[in-house]
């Protein structure tokens, strides 16, 4: 799975700065961080809407397609920001052992 990530990541650095005419991640980080994060918001009310269709469904494949489209322009966010998708997995990885319970606790204080 990192595999694609891995991949997904020199893609996207590799187009941050290509021409925004040919390129709809360049055209993204030229429109600036205002037009990437209304794109993920629009990806995640699209992400919930098709959640709650699958649930009534049972068909998950918009869900996914959904999902994708949000994870795709999270990335696109990170990398506008100067990270990747391999610092929210070191992230992840911190809170493997701890309780979701006990790491919401800790953001409180």
């Amino acid at each position: 799975m990192n595999d694609v990530l891995t991949a997904l990541t020199q893609v996207l650095e590799q187009r941050k700065n290509a021409d925004a005419d040919s390129s709809y991640v360049a055209s993204l980080h030229h429109k600036g961080l205002n037009k990437i994060l209304e794109k993920v918001g629009e990806e995640a009310t699209e992400t919930i809407l098709a959640a709650k269709d699958a649930e009534t469904s049972g068909d998950n494949k918009d869900v996914i397609y959904e999902t994708a489209d949000l994870w795709f322009h999270s990335l696109v966010m990170l990398s506008h920001l100067g990270e990747s998708a391999d610092a929210v997995l070191k992230e992840l990885e911190r809170r493997f052992d701890l309780s979701g319970l006990q790491e919401k606790a800790n953001r409180t204080k």
